[in-house]
């Protein structure tokens, strides 16, 4: 059955996915406008709420009825544009003339042209699950060249309510994905990244409900831009009760030119309505990435171990092959050497950009390496930034205009480097060069790909008028080697990196297996980092370390259990100076791996329950579902002595049901989901506990 639906009397379209409907029209002048968004209507229902109009409706307020599908100055239209153009004679309003439309089972594509000028525009629509996917092309079919001021991928309007409220992300390095809530204040409210990178201080989704929802009941509207550079999402409350936002690559002051016979074409803003709360809403989502933006979804991503919080910048071949030693008896499948393996490399101030094995630290290269860590029947993996370049290095040396600068400008350095303008095409061939060397000619099963510092100076000076065209293209650029090697490796595994969690999106998830969330592994912060993680992004996409204590980032001293718990909540990984830990550390280590390798399907594959807050309670737990299996995480922070706290309950089982934990103890679903579980936690420091339950 065709989950699109079109009504040409009405010129109307209704797109229906299994829990909900979108529905846009064109109006008389062949604007498109919103109809609805939310639960299931029928096409003939639809047209009974196009048929409504705008109680408000007044030229000095809100004239006319619906919103637009994609906002563009023109008319009596006071709010954020979405879409913003300048012709050469000056004329920035636009005007549409409906000219047709195509489409597939679960997709439609409407296109328009301006009245006038030569621009023809593409609505795309696409029915992925839960998801509707939407973005914008936009086709120059005349000889002048048209200027983009602001080219969205889609806008979005929520149902009157009697309130609004905005949730989103706040963090900064170390500490990504703080998740805020809070009533929307009437006017603009602008969420952007001026980075160059999605960023770590806000992440590119927004969440927006009545102020009624809760984890578990409650409707929720969500968008999710599908972009890993700079990128700008607007919403607007108005005085009288309206709430619409809109999104996309690019920020304020950055234009292109639209040439004569090019298409431009956005991203994926992605959009999901719930009406089971924040944890139906999540659960959707993670549907949606395994489903329709993974690579891989099927695979269970291995534990791997890396190197750098062992080593430092002291790397050799003798060290490295003995800490891959001791990772292969705690059980680990996958070994990373991290940074300081190549050029000149002894510390963050040079090297950078020379990406050949140090012959002092590597005498015989990598091979040697390689092998002995294949022979262990663990996969290799090598830590690599190919945008970023030391002043300090050969590379440099011999291309300084590779790099994002301006004339008659300083260059800034960031960590000692710069970054390099892979929107160039001889930097991007460079780039997809070495790396696709470095793989094929050493076996590499794995690549971190790193990304350390923001754009600053960002101009190309050879680019002239199109130098904006960089904050795109680099990015564009980016996929497009990750895709290229992907395809001529098809054994070669990615993780996304940033600093930490500082490119995570729809997008560079496409083209990656794993996001290193950040480069903070303190397990009583990742509890708040991994919340806010997983309120869009599965777990199965999450790496998460077990590091030394003290922890290197924080100082703070955690037990080895607790600080395991956390990290198997998501893809578990091991990072700690295992040289320096007992034998009793590494015993437990090694049988906690083994744990985690028999609950790794649920934890990766499974449902997600967030049963408590962790900004609202010491005791919190997450669930995991898998079919019959359930997986339960406990982790207690400090609190006051005899604190009293409340088992949390579970979630998503079957009241009906009964369920056997690992002690052989059978507990009902019906207690369960009233009552919880009883774990016992001693003292009032840092606890945790692992609970396995299946169905009988």
């Amino acid at each position: 059955m065709s989950l699109v639906e079109h009504d040409p009397a009405h010129r109307l379209w209704l797109l229906r996915t299994p829990e909900s409907s979108y529905a846009f029209r064109l109006d008389a002048d062949d604007r498109p406008r919103h109809v609805h968004w939310g639960p299931p209507l029928t096409l003939a229902q639809a047209t009974q709420v196009a048929a409504r109009r705008n109680p408000a409706d007044s030229s000095f307020d809100e004239p006319g009825d619906e919103r637009q599908e994609l906002p563009a100055e023109g008319g009596a239209f006071f709010g954020v544009a979405a879409l913003a153009v300048r012709y050469e004679d000056g004329t920035s309003a636009l005007e549409w003339r409906y000219d047709g439309h195509t489409g597939t089972g679960d997709s439609v594509v409407v296109r328009l042209v301006d009245r006038h000028y030569p621009l023809e525009l593409s609505l795309h629509y696409r029915v992925r699950g839960d998801v509707v996917e939407r973005w914008t092309s936009l086709r120059n079919t005349g000889e002048a060249t048209i200027s983009l001021l602001r080219t969205d991928s889609a806008a979005w309007t929520l149902p009157r309510r009697d309130g609004a409220r905005l949730t989103r992300t706040s963090g900064a390095w170390s500490a990504e994905y703080g998740v805020l809530r809070e009533a929307l204040p009437v006017g603009e409210t602008t969420l952007t990244s001026r980075r160059g990178v999605s960023s770590h201080q806000v992440n590119p989704w927004v969440m927006l409900d009545a102020g009624d929802a809760t984890e578990t009941a409650g409707e929720v509207w969500s968008t999710a831009l599908a972009w890993s550079g700079s990128w700008r999402i607007t919403v607007e409350h108005t005085h009288t009760g309206r709430v619409t936002w809109t999104g996309g690559f690019g920020h304020e002051h950055v234009g292109w030119r639209l040439l004569r016979g090019e298409t431009w074409e956005t991203p994926v803003f992605a959009g999901l309505y719930a009406a089971d709360g924040f944890g139906g809403t999540s659960r959707r989502w993670h549907a949606y990435v395994r489903e329709f933006v993974q690579p891989h979804p099927e695979e269970l991503r291995p534990i791997v171990y890396n190197s750098w919080e062992a080593t430092g910048w002291d790397v050799d071949e003798a060290t490295e092959t003995a800490l891959a030693d001791a990772a292969a008896r705690l059980g680990a499948e996958l070994f990373v050497m991290d940074d300081g393996w190549f050029g000149a490399r002894t510390g963050d101030a040079a090297g950078l950009g020379d990406w050949t094995a140090n012959e002092q630290r590597f005498p015989a290269g990598l091979r040697p390496l390689v092998d002995a860590v294949h022979a262990h029947g663990m996969k290799f993996g090598l830590w690599v930034e190919p945008e970023m370049v030391n002043p300090d290095s050969d590379l440099y040396r011999a291309h300084p205009d590779w790099v994002l600068h301006m004339a008659h400008r300083e260059r800034t350095t960031l960590r000692n480097q710069l970054v390099l303008n892979v929107a160039r095409a001889d930097v991007a061939d460079w780039a997809h060069k070495w790396l696709d060397r470095l793989v094929g000619e050493h076996g590499i099963d794995y690549l971190k790909w790193d990304m350390n510092r923001a754009f600053t100076e960002a101009g190309w000076p050879a680019a002239g008028e199109d130098a904006g065209r960089l904050w795109v293209g680099h990015v564009r650029a980016v996929h497009a080697i990750l895709d290229r090697l992907r395809a001529d490796h098809p054994a070669l595994r990615i993780q996304g990196c940033a600093g930490g969690g500082g490119r995570t999106d729809l997008g560079i998830l496409a083209r990656t297996d794993e996001i290193w969330a950040s480069d903070n592994t303190d397990a009583a912060d990742r509890i708040t980092i991994q919340h806010g993680y997983g309120q869009l992004y599965p777990a199965g996409t999450m790496s998460a370390w077990v590091t030394d204590s003290p922890n290197p980032t924080t100082g703070r001293e955690a037990p080895l259990s607790f600080r395991f718990h956390v990290a198997m909540a998501g893809v578990l990984g091991l990072g700690g100076d295992l040289p320096r830990w007992s034998p009793e550390e590494l015993d437990e280590a090694a049988s906690l791996v083994a744990l985690y390798k028999e609950i790794r399907p649920v934890v990766q594959h499974g449902e997600l329950y967030r049963l408590a807050d962790p900004a609202k309670s010491a005791l919190t737990a997450v669930q995991y579902v898998l079919d019959d299996d359930v997986v339960v995480f406990f982790w207690r922070r400090p609190a006051e002595f005899a604190r009293p706290v409340t088992p949390p309950r579970l979630a998503g089982l079957d009241p009906s049901a009964r369920y056997r934990d690992s002690g052989g103890v059978v507990h009902d679903g019906a207690v369960l989901l009233s009552h919880g579980l009883d774990v016992d936690l001693p003292g009032s420091g840092y606890a945790s506990a692992v609970v396995r339950l299946s169905r009988v």
